[in-house]
């Protein structure tokens, strides 16, 4: 099981880039190795060769959050990207849209991804550019986002599905593990002429493929 998450505290990074794509946030040419983890210096490798780019100034060193601009994660399905952003420390994305396939992927990965709408977005953009060091709160139980130092709240929706896992540090394994009495019961009720593991072992015995 993953660590649960109910609230993300932190500083968060302002990627004012719209159209941020996989293979841009995690290179090709890293897709060959074995490992799930260490894939975080990878991330966003050829833009982080810039010594002005925002992952580089380390005044946002450690931030759990990401703002980023609209349809990011499109490109490619590979999972890689998530993994890497993952590894960064990032835990929660706000956008004002993402590529389905990476939603899934970050989700799955444990991450929260929130679309926001844009005009809020570049709210805070623009605050965490001006401001590295203010906070975001970030309460997934609530659905609520507050800004510290200042009277704002912005509410979002998530997945009920997503948001369950999330709070309860639910993998996919752990999801199916949780329905296992349920697929015990189906497997009962399966009619004898759909096959089972000990017929087809018999089948193969007898020459019956």
């Amino acid at each position: 099981m993953r660590k649960p998450m109910k609230i993300i505290t932190g500083r968060a990074i302002p990627l004012d880039r719209p159209d941020v794509d996989t293979d841009q946030i995690m290179p090709a040419l890293h897709l060959l190795r074995l490992e799930r983890s260490g894939f975080g210096k990878y991330a966003f490798e050829l833009w982080r060769r810039d010594p002005d780019f925002i992952l580089n100034d380390k005044r946002y060193a450690g931030a759990p959050i990401l703002l980023a601009g609209r349809n990011f994660g499109c490109g490619s399905s590979r999972e890689h990207a998530a993994w890497g952003i993952h590894d960064l420390g990032i835990r929660c994305i706000l956008a004002p849209s993402f590529a389905d396939i990476f939603r899934t992927n970050a989700g799955s990965n444990g991450m929260l991804v929130i679309d926001l709408p844009e005009e809020q977005c570049d709210i805070l953009i623009r605050r965490h550019m001006e401001r590295p060091e203010a906070e975001l709160a970030v309460d997934l139980e609530r659905q609520i986002i507050t800004l510290s130092g200042d009277a704002i709240e912005m509410k979002f929706n998530v997945d009920p599905f997503v948001k369950n896992c999330l709070l309860k540090g639910l993998d996919s394994i752990d999801v199916t593990l949780g329905a296992l009495p349920s697929i015990e019961e189906h497997e009962k009720k399966r009619p004898d002429y759909m096959p089972t593991t000990k017929k087809k072992q018999q089948g193969a015995v007898h020459g019956d493929f």
